[in-house]
């Protein structure tokens, strides 16, 4: 591929897909921080990645910004960007590039598992096909979520009188696990800490249903019991958490399905509940695309490659820095 380098970038439009530095043009593939960063000139992505990074940067993070609906091709200088859903949270999205009679789709973060939160990943015939590795490793293979949900209501049946608080990451994660409660009928108010507050409501103002949500700030200790708390992975280690009833510790995340990890972490509870795709929805999506190059972002680039090359695909590791793997796992 002459026109898109190992960076992500095309030369000839001048134009970056989530640059870890600011930059004058910049292909935004969602709202986690480690791919969307403030202080580019100009900023394209879906309308609702673009107003995540307004709530979380502030309205100016960007010199300018154009949203573009999915499926809507935009041709800039001969080059064709189309962006496709891709699963991962509300907003996310694909980049797919045109040019020459080849397109590339460069996928960002993303999961084939069903998510009532975010628009389904919708697979795009390509030539090359850049895809993520996070949970690259045979031993990932994460079972439905539905499961882990059905695991934490188990546990506050059979722990009557103690707090269950729930570390989620606030944008994406929190929102899906308050998602799947409602699904699995759990209809109580959740109690949510502050940090979780302005993107719950927002999923909300999107008609994303996450049922009756009550901060925690202000309540005493009596009403907590017997309750789901959902709080920021940071305070199931500081203060904030030991005012909290007896309280269950639990981690909603892909790397919960590593014992040593929970354990570390002092998690009692451990939600193996990842926004990524894991090693199956990996190793079936990349033959699905056609592709017969593939690039890898970030992950466990040795392993996928190794697969892929089997396979009989040319991949290759990009090793882009600055993706961070706690980020929306």
């Amino acid at each position: 591929m002459d026109w898109l380098d190992r960076h992500l970038r095309v030369d000839a439009i001048d134009t970056h897909i989530d640059p870890g530095y600011p930059v004058a043009r910049a292909i935004i593939t969602h709202g986690h921080a480690d791919h969307a960063r403030a202080g580019h000139g100009q900023v394209l992505a879906t309308a609702e990645t673009i107003e995540i990074m307004k709530l979380r940067y502030g309205a100016d993070c960007a010199g300018h910004f154009q949203a573009l609906a999915y499926g809507e091709p935009l041709t800039i200088d001969g080059f064709t960007v189309t962006l496709f859903p891709a699963g991962h949270i509300l907003g996310s999205a694909q980049v797919a590039i045109d040019h020459g009679g080849r397109r590339v789709v460069i996928t960002g973060d993303y999961k084939t598992e069903p998510d009532r939160t975010a628009p389904a990943f919708e697979l795009v015939p390509c030539d090359v096909f850049v895809t993520e590795a996070t949970f690259g490793l045979p031993v990932f293979r994460h079972g439905p979520a539905s499961d882990e949900i059905a695991k934490l209501l188990a546990s506050v049946a059979a722990n009557p009188g103690r707090c269950h608080v729930v570390g989620t990451y606030a944008l994406g994660k929190a929102q899906r696990v308050l998602s799947l409660l409602r699904a699995a009928g759990y209809d109580k108010p959740v109690f949510i800490h502050g940090a979780l507050d302005k993107l719950c409501c927002y999923y909300q103002d999107k008609g994303i249903a996450l049922g009756p949500l009550v901060p925690v700030a202000g309540r005493d200790r009596a009403e907590l019991r017997d309750s789901i708390v959902l709080a920021p992975p940071g305070a199931l280690k500081d203060q904030w958490s030991r005012r909290l009833p007896d309280p269950v510790i639990a981690y909603a995340s892909g790397w919960m399905s590593i014992r040593q990890r929970a354990k570390q972490s002092r998690v009692e509870l451990p939600l193996v509940l990842s926004d990524h795709a894991d090693w199956r929805e990996l190793t079936a999506t990349i033959p699905a695309t056609g592709a017969e190059e593939i690039w890898i972002t970030h992950g466990r680039e040795d392993a996928l490659q190794h697969w892929c090359e089997s396979q009989g695909l040319f991949a290759k590791p990009l090793s882009l820095h600055g993706r961070e793997e706690e980020a929306g796992e």
